[in-house]
């Protein structure tokens, strides 16, 4: 497991957007704007789409990418794209902690079945 901090926007279940430690920016050890982080708090879903999408500085089976992708996907209304995304990091190789915002730790994995269940809770309740 790679043990790298970063903060990664999750689904509301997890208690909304992670944040990074205090005075630094969004994205603990990612180019800023790498994975959206900022545009996300902002809410401005379509921004992170475009940040994540056109960057190339980070492999696109990082599992903070497919999880804020993901992320941006389910509030536009793009749930199928969205649990395919959290599925991918689920089923990654690669793991990374991250930086939730009420400054738990979550591993990749977790944080991401978790933002599934609460997609599918989220498409039972409509």
């Amino acid at each position: 497991m790679k043990s790298l901090l970063v903060s990664a926007l999750l689904a509301a279940s997890l208690s909304g957007v992670a944040h990074a430690q205090s005075g630094s920016g969004g994205e603990i050890g990612y180019p800023k704007g790498s994975i959206g982080y900022d545009a996300l708090v902002a809410g401005d879903n379509q921004r992170a789409v475009s940040q994540i999408l056109n960057g190339d500085r980070v492999s696109r089976r990082d599992p903070a990418l497919l999880i804020n992708l993901g992320q941006a996907y389910a509030r536009m209304g793009r749930t199928a794209e969205a649990a395919e995304l959290f599925t991918q990091a689920m089923q990654s190789r690669e793991s990374v902690e991250l930086v939730l915002a009420d400054g738990r730790i979550m591993n990749s994995k977790e944080a991401a079945r978790q933002a599934f269940s609460g997609l599918k809770t989220k498409i039972a309740t409509r």
